[in-house]
């Protein structure tokens, strides 16, 4: 199988290309090998799907960040419900989600606005509907293991006056008189590039190839109606803070028949009691007194699955770092685990007793009490490089 080329390399921009100059070579593209102009030539619809694809990714911010850190592995593994970094586009999404980049002249009479083109393909059927974008907030422990979670959201439904037709009753539909049934039309136009057949919607029908006499009272001839739907989300372990998911399907449903819009689903990390997120590895402040410090001592400290008990080794100063391996948040690529990083402090009594400080006087002129730092000893944030780095 032949590895996968660069995004970049495909729409033929630089790293730093802004969006419009992704979408001029995105158009470029497409209008080279769009399915008009090449029919029934696989090699053109390939590159076709391969530039919308890539177009795909880069114009969303937040899956080109991702993919300019982790390249094609960062589109893998996070879709819910069949969404989210998809790899791979049918013609169908093309055309549903990047129809507009036709809409400018002269392209839109060259292929007949957001509507695909000729070739026999699927029509477009009545209005798309349009994308919800929703926020789930998420435990450490959801996101250690992924979990499924169902929402309630207000969205566009189906009517439940005239179950999604738009007609009054059954007697209130017919066939369209415009488009015979078929749902589209075609028409001849001149272009730049000659004369070239274009398949659009049927304007009376909008695409649904039936007329309505009568319309329902409830939607008015639409066929949807504001409401409540409870969908299931499947969120993979590993996601993180603003991540973005998206559910195909998922958002409002389409007028006159038209397609669903999609659910897309923001991520957000509920803060956890006692530990912190850094990438993969989570972090933990331990605090023991000076005693344990000096002497040695066992202490549980809690994880992400529960409390374990770690050894301090008599003598520990304070910002020492401890690692508990395996212990943090799963890849959401398959690349194993981060570790719980343990940072220890020492801790300072803010009041003493006259007893106390009659102990601590008598100590602090001691040998042993003096500071011996060794030569070589790292320093608390080159410590941290060493984790995080």
């Amino acid at each position: 199988m032949a590895a996968k080329r660069d995004f970049y390399e495909i729409l033929g921009v630089a790293k730093g290309a802004d969006a419009t100059a992704l979408k001029k070579a995105y158009r470029k593209l497409a209008v080279k090998y769009h399915p008009d102009k090449n029919p029934d030539d696989k090699q053109a619809e390939d590159k076709f799907k391969e530039a919308a694809e890539a177009y795909e990714v880069l114009n969303d911010p937040q899956k080109r960040a991702r993919y300019d850190r982790f390249g094609h592995a960062g589109m893998q593994g996070a879709g819910g419900g069949g969404g989210g970094f998809r790899g791979g586009m049918t013609m169908d999404d093309i055309f549903s989600q990047f129809g507009d980049i036709f809409n400018d002249s002269p392209f839109e009479s060259f292929f007949g606005g957001n509507a695909r083109g000729g070739g026999g393909g699927a029509r477009t059927r009545g209005q798309r509907g349009s994308n919800l974008r929703i926020k789930v907030a998420l435990s450490l422990e959801e996101i250690e293991n992924g979990v499924t979670k169902k929402i309630k959201v207000k969205k566009q439904v189906t009517c439940t006056g005239c179950h999604g037709s738009g007609a009054k009753d059954s007697k209130s539909v017919s066939t369209c008189s415009t488009c015979k049934g078929s749902g589209y039309v075609r028409q001849v136009k001149s272009t730049f590039l000659g004369q070239m057949q274009t398949t659009t919607a049927c304007p009376t029908c909008n695409g649904s190839g039936q007329e309505i006499t009568a319309k329902c009272t409830t939607c008015r001839g639409a066929g949807t109606n504001y409401g409540d739907e409870t969908v299931e989300i499947e969120i993979p372990a590993g996601v993180e803070e603003g991540m973005q998911l998206s559910m195909r399907g998922g958002g409002n449903m389409g007028k006159y028949g038209g397609q669903s819009g999609d659910l897309l689903i923001s991520i957000e990390e509920k803060p956890h009691e006692f530990l912190q997120r850094e990438g993969g590895n989570l972090t933990y402040d331990l605090y023991v007194n000076f005693a344990d410090a000096a002497l040695g001592t066992s202490i549980e400290v809690p994880t992400i699955s529960g409390r374990v008990k770690i050894k301090i080794p008599a003598g520990t100063q304070p910002g020492k770092i401890f690692r508990l391996k395996g212990k943090g948040l799963p890849s959401i690529q398959g690349y194993g685990k981060g570790d719980q990083l343990i940072h220890m402090n020492v801790w300072t009594p803010k009041s003493l007793t006259k007893e106390e400080t009659k102990l601590l006087e008598k100590m602090k002129g001691m040998a042993n009490f003096q500071p011996q730092p060794k030569k070589g000893d790292k320093g608390f944030f080159d410590r941290m490089k060493d984790y995080f780095g």
